[in-house]
This record gives structure tokens, C-alpha cells and sequence, in this order.
């Protein structure tokens, strides 16, 4: 019951805690100190020993830790035509903590020429023994958390036309990395957790958008860039309710979104949160069609350095086969390390630990 292909028993979401190494070179960027290429050596090094210790967790992929960004979907969505980085007045808005006061910022026709991170993916690939996992964030990032009213009006009077202008634009994207070597692609995001969120909803109305709406307009956009998934490309989605420095945003079970999430997107796993009540059950995942589609089941905290109990995870797991067969369930932390690169509250040591626990247990359940 090992699985050979993408997502595995034992997976992981992507980003790590950054290194000592990583921060004190970024630092010394900011300052003019040394220089891009300089900066870019100390990555390098430090992502071929990020790389390593995956493999040697036992692990059958490997990501490059999110090491060459700042936050998990900016740096990406910075990245594509059209957009370019924003300073604000202020951050986003965790539980008791802010972000940084920066938001991407539609400036013209939302397209794809080519992508730094499609270089990040072949030193990735040309490093690695495992499978390489690229990851980067859902065009829904693009709209919803500033809504209709942060795009143009000028640029785009018809919102149906944004987003069938994002779904082509992905589809590029698609076919970017899969000729660069993809063949594990995920698209992370937080949106349809916070389609669940009675707050959330009612500040995506405040910006003059219907929440009732959007999932049926995401799923139609999300499937425009799948379409260009080619047979042997597996992607990928992670859902989360928010993860920087230990805190999050959103509350609420999948129940709202169930249907058209699992149902109606073509996605071939879902990595889902389920490390706290905030999750709500497993309920939901009867939606799940039976046959070749993956759940994730993240149960193990990325936030916290306390390690899991083998026996309670396991007994979740049985509860989650209540919805779905044991042979469509993996394993993952509930999220990233490290989200944007201020990293969570653990140490390196207890991210390291939980990862092999969730290899040796994946081997026990599904052995």
C-alpha cells in the first residue's frame, strides 16, 4: 500500500524553518552588504543540505524549503506580468500578530513571460535523488484577500475576464515547470479554508465581492490551468487557515466548500489541515470521490515543537477512514515550517523529528 507516485504515505507541504545561515545572508542583502549573487551562493549551499536531511528522513521527495523567499505565494505571484509588490499601511492580520504592511498589486494584464522560480525548480531537480516538489500559491490569492476592489476597473470591468486571464496565465505556468522537469506541482493555498469562515466571508462582501459566488468561479479557473496538466504531471493543493509565526487566521470545517472542492476541481491530492479543532471533522471528506484522489491528512502541527502521540494519530487516521479508503489517505504536517521566512515557533531539531515520526508511522499504517 506504498504509494510510488506523488503524494505519498509520508509527505510534507514544503517550506522549513530557516537556517542560521539563510537569515544572517539575507540580513546582510538588505544592508547592501553583499551582494545578489553572493546571497544566491549561500542559498544554493544551504538548500543542497535542506535537501539532503529530507533524504535522509526517509522521505521520497524533496522541496528546496521555500529558502529564496520572503512569504510562501508574494514572491511568486510577484513574479507573474502584471503585478508588481505594494507597500501598505498595514499587514495582514494573524491571531495577536501582523505581517509585514506589503500586498501584490495588479498594474496591468495578468500574463506569463518566464519565472525566476522555474530556475529555482532545476537546481532543485539537478540536486536531489528523490522526487522534486515545487510549490507555489493558487491564483485564488490573487483576488480574494483584497477583492474586487483592488483590480482595476479600467484593467479588467468584467471580474469573469480577471479570471479566465489568471486560469490562461496558469496553464502557462503549468507548462513552464513541467518542461523545466515538474512532475510534482502544488498549488498551495488558503482561500476555500476561508470561504468557511463566517469572518472572513463577511469581510470578502465589505470588499465587494458575493463569497457565495466564488467557489464555483475558482473551481472553473483552478480546472483552465489544470487543463494543461499532462498525464504524467501530478498536482496538487494544500489548504490552510493561515500559518506564520505560530498563529492563524481562520476557523471552520470544509463543510461549505466540500463539494465543489473535491468534486468539481481536478486536482489529484489534497494536503488539508486537520491539526486542531479548528478544522472541524473528517465529516466533509465523504465528498471525496472514491478511486485514484488523494487526502493528506495533516495531523501533525507544524506550529508547535511538541511531538505527536504514534497511538492518537493513528487512531485519527481510523476515524478519517470512516469517509475515505485507508488507500486514498497520506500523511503530512498540517502545513509548512515556515510560511514566510520568520519561520514558526519550534526548533529545527523538533521540525526534523516530526518528519521522521511521520515517515515511520506512514510505514507502520501503510505497510
Amino acid at each position: 500500500m506504498q504509494r510510488t507516485k506523488p503524494p505519498f504515505r509520508a509527505d510534507h507541504v514544503g517550506s522549513f524553518l530557516r537556517t542560521a545561515a539563510i537569515k544572517e545572508a539575507r540580513t546582510q542583502r538588505e544592508k547592501g552588504a553583499i551582494t545578489a549573487e553572493q546571497l544566491k551562493t549561500v542559498e544554493d549551499r544551504e538548500i543542497e543540505k535542506i535537501i539532503a536531511k529530507q533524504e535522509n528522513a526517509g522521505l521520497k521527495l524533496a522541496t528546496d524549503g521555500e529558502f529564496r523567499r520572503s512569504w510562501w505565494h508574494f514572491d511568486f505571484l510577484c513574479g507573474l506580468d502584471g503585478v508588481e509588490m505594494k507597500h501598505i499601511d498595514h499587514g495582514i492580520q494573524f491571531a495577536g500578530v501582523q505581517t509585514k504592511a506589503e500586498r501584490p498589486d495588479i498594474v496591468g494584464k495578468i500574463g506569463f513571460s518566464s519565472h525566476p522560480m522555474v530556475e529555482h525548480f532545476k537546481f532543485l531537480a539537478a540536486h536531489t535523488r528523490v522526487i522534486p516538489k515545487m510549490t507555489i500559491p493558487s491564483p485564488t490569492l490573487l483576488h480574494f484577500r483584497f477583492g474586487r476592489a483592488s483590480i482595476s476597473k479600467t484593467l479588467y470591468p468584467d471580474l469573469d475576464e480577471f479570471f479566465d486571464d489568471l486560469g490562461r496565465t496558469y496553464a502557462k505556468v503549468v507548462q513552464a515547470f513541467y518542461g523545466a522537469g515538474c512532475r510534482y506541482l502544488q498549488f498551495d493555498d488558503t482561500i476555500w479554508a476561508f470561504l468557511c469562515s463566517e469572518k472572513e466571508r463577511a469581510q470578502s462582501r465589505q470588499r465587494g465581492d458575493n463569497p457565495d459566488e466564488l467557489p464555483e468561479k475558482y473551481a472553473r479557473m483552478i480546472n483552465l490551468a489544470l487543463a494543461a496538466k499532462p498525464a504524467d504531471m501530478t498536482i496538487t493543493t494544500h489548504i490552510c487557515r493561515g500559518n506564520f509565526r505560530s498563529t492563524w487566521i481562520s476557523e471552520g470545517g470544509y463543510e461549505p466548500v466540500a463539494e465543489t472542492l473535491f468534486s468539481k476541481l481536478d486536482y489529484d491530492g489534497y494536503f488539508l489541515e486537520y491539526d486542531t479543532e479548528r478544522a472541524g471533522g473528517f465529516e466533509p471528506l465523504r465528498f471525496v470521490p472514491k478511486g485514484s484522489k488523494q487526502i493528506v491528512l495533516g495531523l501533525v502541527s507544524s506550529k508547535l515543537g511538541a511531538l505527536e502521540s504514534k497511538d492518537a494519530l493513528k487512531r485519527r487516521i481510523d476515524e478519517a477512514t470512516k469517509y475515505v479508503a485507508l488507500d486514498q489517505l497520506c500523511l503530512s504536517p498540517q502545513c509548512g515550517f515556515a510560511s514566510t521566512e520568520e519561520g514558526n515557533v519550534l526548533s529545527e531539531s523538533e521540525q526534523w523529528a516530526k518528519l521522521r515520526m511521520i515517515v515511520e508511522l506512514a510505514d507502520e499504517v501503510w505497510k
